[in-house]
């Protein structure tokens, strides 16, 4: 069985000097090597062949198509268009591998590339033929087609479809997060609503002109009544009884008034019942 080293490190005592610090070990140890899993170099193999014969497809096809529409404009355009054609179908494979645990979604970029792919083994044939070498055009158009076969085929053996009942629950849970991800835009949106609204309705209220002020009238339970024109100033702390005593000697004899007075003078939470038992003692001893 093979075997490789490896550094491992501890922590340990060492004391100098009666005094004990932990200082890191370093010590070898000796692991087993798994053996070679030749079935992922191989596949990891395939897929970069794949990539390379996709890179020349990619080249024979730019140039191919680039002299057929350079006839027609500049050469930096025609060539940069025949780009396309070939990175549109790859852009395909592109997106079926990446949905190769849903085969429902990967079916959409596959019709895609093989409607991409045709177009571009025609463009490559149309070429061949304009310039009376059909045979050069037809083998040309066959590397597209070849590449294209390549990249089905490794794609197919890199996809792992999911059962009907995991696939549901897969959708699901994608469908949730879509919807959390969803409302963080449109609460985003909303903020940007909302603050504009508040720009709006602040700019319109600094524009408008200054109205004069006006005089507040009191609501007639408010009106000063005769009992509550002059006041008598409180002299130090008082009792219920003695603010009582003080209203109803000043002359202020509307309970409303003497209550009001009485919680401004004596004490802010006087009850009504108080002070009206107050006010009938004080009467009757009159």
């Amino acid at each position: 069985m093979r075997t490789r080293t490896v550094q491992r490190t501890e922590l340990v005592p060492h004391t100098i000097d009666g005094r004990t610090e932990l200082v890191l070990d370093r010590y070898d140890v000796e692991i087993p090597v798994p053996p070679r899993d030749w079935d992922r170099i191989v596949l990891g193999t395939v897929t970069g062949a794949a990539g390379l014969i996709g890179v020349a497809s990619i080249a024979w096809s730019t140039a191919s198509i680039g002299d057929l529409l350079a006839r027609a404009t500049i050469a930096p355009a025609a060539y940069a268009a025949a780009g396309v054609f070939d990175l549109v179908w790859l852009s395909c494979m592109a997106l079926e591998w990446l949905a190769r645990y849903d085969q429902q979604r990967a079916a959409l970029p596959r019709r895609a590339g093989y409607v991409a792919l045709a177009i571009a083994m025609a463009a490559v044939g149309a070429h061949g033929w304009i310039a009376d070498q059909l045979a050069i055009g037809l083998v040309g158009a066959a590397v597209s087609g070849l590449a294209k076969a390549m990249w089905t085929v490794v794609l197919r053996h890199h996809a792992k479809p999911l059962d009907d009942r995991t696939q549901q629950w897969v959708d699901q849970q994608r469908a949730k997060a879509g919807g959390r991800l969803a409302m963080v835009a449109v609460r985003r949106e909303l903020t940007r609503a909302e603050s504009a609204v508040a720009a709006e309705q602040a700019a319109i209220g600094a524009a408008s002109p200054e109205t004069p002020e006006t005089v507040r009238t009191p609501p007639e339970d408010e009106a000063e009544t005769p009992d509550e024109e002059e006041q008598p100033t409180p002299s130090g702390p008082m009792t219920i009884a003695d603010a009582v005593r003080t209203a109803i000697s000043s002359g202020i004899t509307n309970p409303d008034a003497v209550l009001r007075y009485v919680r401004k003078v004596a004490d802010a939470n006087a009850k009504e019942a108080s002070v009206e038992r107050y006010l009938r003692g004080l009467r009757r001893t009159a």
